[in-house]
């Protein structure tokens, strides 16, 4: 019997009243598991007044007590990690492993945020002038809401909530309603964690949902990541609105395999990076550049580790498990049909992959696509499955202008053994991440992360220094003290004595 997945609001979980709901499929058996409700305005509003009357308490506790919550946050998620993986690859589709692994990337920002007392040091200046001193520090926003996608459950939301927590904030978390369990679960973490009752909530929903935080005054800041025509919906609606915003769109990231790098490695690091989770990654390599001679070499490889994929249940824990939903299934299998008619070269096909037991469920195996114009769509436009495409380019500067002309300008790497090319690649190319030899440059959780181009808009990227400025404000004072103000009144400007 499928499960009611309901809201979290003030510490408990409360029933949705909507009468709508989204069903929940397990992508392994494509068995429907759940119904999530999907919230009106008024329960969107519920919440953002009870996350609103949380505030000035939450604010007002010192950093220290903050930093400890979220020591005993990551402490519980630590403790029921297995259990967390089990539940967030029941509804999305990934491995184990890679399940884990993603909530273990979420705790990297989790502890980050441990250090919020040092983070949220101002500056201090003594005798600027004669008896005035000046200092800055940083104060909360007040109510903030991220809005998160189905492909990371855990990551993404505690790359946003464990930051702007942190800082003094209170949170609302409106989930994807594909997979909504787990991101339940860290909520009831949290609380047990020794956040008050308020200071994390759930709201589930859909565009409903999504347009009542956009528009609700009393929500200063929205964090969003998902595809790029979204991105942009939410950056305008809620910009117009007044808001401080960072909205995450899409990708196409491009791998440059240079002629004199180490083939074999790069062919694993693209069967890691352009695979992985079913290719549902906004950091997957989902076009290989093969530079100079390097193509048929690199294809030579890949072929066979393409075909070798093992893919399966997400409880099995091969490489790769299902994608997250029939309809998406089919929009990426509709993806290779059109790169077929627009004349690649499809060297593995994966779309008619079925497992024994599990007919049912949302398998693909692996593709892999070979001459890929840049005209194509295939090439253009973000495919989010196990898809990878080959694009042969002359030489280095060829390959550098593909990068920079593309739409997008998420994540990109490089993989040679030259450093003179890595350098220039590095400092030179339009894209806001950048891996030397490393195929997935996502950032560490102490610096931020964030694309360029159509893949990101606002001015703030997502957690490390950059979060912390996101989701606080800067108050400057300047102090005298009596015994040091002359007497009568001054009417000019004040200068430096």
């Amino acid at each position: 019997m499928a499960t009611q997945i309901n809201h979290f609001i003030g510490g408990k979980l409360v029933e949705g009243k909507s009468g709508r709901f989204s069903p929940v499929f397990n992508p392994s058996t494509g068995e429907q598991s759940g119904n999530c409700s999907l919230a009106t305005e008024a329960e969107v509003g519920e919440a953002v007044a009870n996350a609103q009357e949380a505030f000035p308490g939450w604010a007002g506790t010192s950093p220290i007590t903050r930093a400890r919550v979220m020591f005993k946050f990551k402490e519980l998620v630590e403790a029921n990690i297995d259990d967390l993986a089990a539940l967030l690859s029941s509804e999305h589709g990934k491995v184990h492993s890679d399940a884990k692994g993603s909530i273990i990337r979420g705790l990297e920002v989790v502890e980050f945020a441990c250090g919020i007392p040092h983070l949220l040091k101002g500056e201090f200046s003594d005798n600027v002038s004669s008896g005035i001193d000046m200092y800055s520090m940083r104060k909360p926003l007040g109510v903030v809401a991220g809005i998160t996608p189905f492909n990371f459950p855990a990551m993404v939301p505690m790359w946003m909530f464990a930051v702007a927590i942190a800082c003094g904030n209170t949170f609302i978390l409106k989930p994807s309603e594909k997979d909504p369990s787990l991101p339940m679960r860290l909520a009831e973490l949290m609380l047990e964690a020794g956040a008050p009752a308020g200071v994390l909530n759930v709201i589930n929903g859909d565009k409903v949902a999504v347009d009542t935080l956009l528009d609700d005054e009393r929500v200063k800041a929205i964090s969003f990541v998902g595809s790029t025509p979204i991105a942009k919906y939410v950056y305008s609606r809620a910009a117009a609105a007044g808001k401080r915003v960072q909205a995450m769109g899409g990708a196409k990231n491009h791998m440059l395999i240079m002629p004199d790098a180490d083939m074999d490695k790069a062919a694993d690091a693209l069967i890691g990076a352009g695979y992985g989770s079913a290719g549902e990654r906004c950091m997957a390599i989902s076009v290989a550049v093969a530079v100079g001679d390097a193509g048929d070499q690199l294809v030579e490889r890949l072929a066979p580790r393409v075909r070798n994929l093992k893919v399966g249940p997400s409880a099995a824990d091969g490489d790769m498990g299902p994608l997250v939903t029939a309809e998406h299934l089919a929009k990426v299998k509709g993806y290779v049909d059109l790169g077929v008619e627009e004349g690649a070269d499809l060297v593995v096909d994966g779309r008619d992959l079925t497992l024994q037991g599990y007919e049912n469920g949302y398998y693909m195996g692996g593709c892999l696509f070979d001459n890929v114009k840049t005209d194509m769509r295939i090439y253009k436009e973000e495919i989010f499955g196990p898809v990878l495409s080959v694009v042969r380019a002359d030489d280095f500067n060829q390959a550098i202008e593909m990068v920079d002309k593309h739409e997008f300008g998420n994540g990109t790497s490089i993989f040679t053994q030259n450093g003179d090319v890595a350098r220039a690649f590095s400092n030179n190319v339009e894209v806001g991440m950048v891996g030397v030899n490393v195929p997935i440059p996502v950032p560490l959780a102490f610096h931020s992360f964030g694309g360029w181009k159509a893949s990101a808009f606002g001015d703030h990227n997502q957690h490390g220094p950059e979060g912390v400025r996101f989701y606080t404000k800067v108050k400057t004072v300047t102090s005298r003290w009596p015994n040091s103000i002359k007497a009568g009144a001054e009417f000019v400007m004040p200068t430096h004595k």
